[in-house]
């Protein structure tokens, strides 16, 4: 069962995507900050957080495929 607070992780997860897709990357960077205030173990949302801080400083070009590279291990 779903916890009523997962839940709102979840939420907040999937509209971090949504942003994310559509190269908004500040608004997703939030999403997904929230989502850590709610869960601050929630490893999808801590990847995303830094994928996001990244592509705010170096956005993609306007073709992105939306495929991130590690440039680091």
């Amino acid at each position: 069962m779903i916890t009523p607070r997962k839940a709102r992780v979840l939420e907040l997860f999937a509209q971090g995507r949504r942003h994310y897709k559509l190269m908004d990357f500040s608004r997703a960077l939030e999403s997904f900050q929230e989502a850590l205030r709610e869960d601050p173990s929630d490893g999808p949302s801590r990847v995303y957080v830094e994928r996001c801080r990244q592509l705010v400083a170096h956005p993609p070009p306007e073709d992105w495929d939306g495929v991130f590279v590690m440039e680091t291990k």
